[in-house]
């Protein structure tokens, strides 16, 4: 069985307000719900603890930084999911139409290969 992971709150918080600082610099928005944002980055930050990188808290990862190096966060699929839906897969980011509620995020399909889905 494998060890918890706890992530301290305000560690949490930080990299939450850099995240966002950091995505509304490059054109990007994070999911406006914060509870469910702050979810999204615990889980970025325990996958970091667990693999060394940062991998899609929604998605299975190998372990092996190169074979998941797609669903690194932000990751491969951010981009074309965020134009097909207005949200990635974990919606962690979401495009402008969701972020002022002209669009709501619903689920998204997996783009991540078969293959590479299960580690």
């Amino acid at each position: 069985m494998s060890e918890e992971i706890t992530i301290p709150p305000d560690r949490v918080d930080r990299v939450y307000e850099n995240l966002d600082k950091w995505a509304e610099s490059t054109g990007y928005h994070l999911n406006p719900d914060q509870e469910f944002t702050r979810q999204l980055v615990e889980g970025l930050l325990i996958n970091r603890q667990r693999y060394g990188y940062q991998s899609c808290p929604c998605r299975l990862a190998s372990g092996d930084k190169d074979r998941d190096k797609d669903i690194v966060c932000p990751c491969a699929y951010r981009d074309p999911d965020l134009e097909d839906w207005g949200a990635c897969y974990c919606a962690l980011y979401v495009s402008d139409e969701v972020l002022q509620g002209e669009r709501t995020v619903q689920p998204i399909p997996e783009r991540r290969p078969v293959e590479k889905q299960f580690p």
